[in-house]
C-alpha cells in the first residue's frame, strides 16, 4: 500500500490560494471536523489559537481519492522558478483543454506559454502568486 501523503504550498494568502486551487481541481476547502460549525469553533474547543487570516487553508478532494493540499504562508515571497509544478490533466481535446484554460484565467490564473512538442501539445500558466503549472 502507498504512503500517505499531502502536497504543501507556501504561499502569501493560504485563503486566496486554496479558492483558485479548489477551483483548479475541483476540489473543496476542508471542512472543520464533525461535530463543529467552522474551524474557529473547532480551535476555540481544543484550545488552540486563532491563526491570522488568510495564513493556514486546506483544500480536499470531495471524492477522498486524491490527496489533501495544505497552503501555508511563509514571510518571504516566491523568488525563482518551481522545483515541483502540478500539471492539470483535461480530456485532452482541444475544447477540454481550452475550457478549463477558460476556468483557470477567470478564476485567476495567467497564460505563460503554448508547448508543442511529441505531436501534443499543452499550456505552462501560473496561478495568482506566480506559481507554475501546466495544463494537459
Amino acid at each position: 500500500m502507498a504512503a500517505p501523503f499531502q502536497i504543501t504550498i507556501d504561499c502569501r494568502d493560504a485563503t486566496a490560494m486554496s479558492s483558485f486551487w479548489s477551483t483548479a481541481l475541483d476540489y473543496t476547502v476542508e471542512p472543520p471536523p464533525a461535530g463543529y460549525l467552522s474551524w474557529e469553533d473547532f480551535l476555540r474547543a481544543n484550545d488552540i489559537p486563532l491563526p491570522p487570516e488568510g495564513s493556514i487553508s486546506a483544500i480536499v478532494d470531495p471524492e477522498g481519492i486524491g490527496p489533501r493540499i495544505l497552503f501555508l504562508r511563509v514571510p518571504e515571497p516566491k523568488t525563482v522558478k518551481n522545483r515541483v509544478h502540478l500539471d492539470i490533466r483535461t480530456d485532452r481535446t482541444d475544447a477540454g483543454r481550452q475550457a478549463k484554460i477558460a476556468q483557470l484565467l477567470d478564476a485567476g490564473a495567467a497564460e505563460v506559454r503554448r508547448v508543442d512538442e511529441h505531436g501534443g501539445w499543452w499550456m505552462v500558466m501560473t496561478d495568482p502568486e506566480g506559481n507554475e503549472f501546466c495544463v494537459t
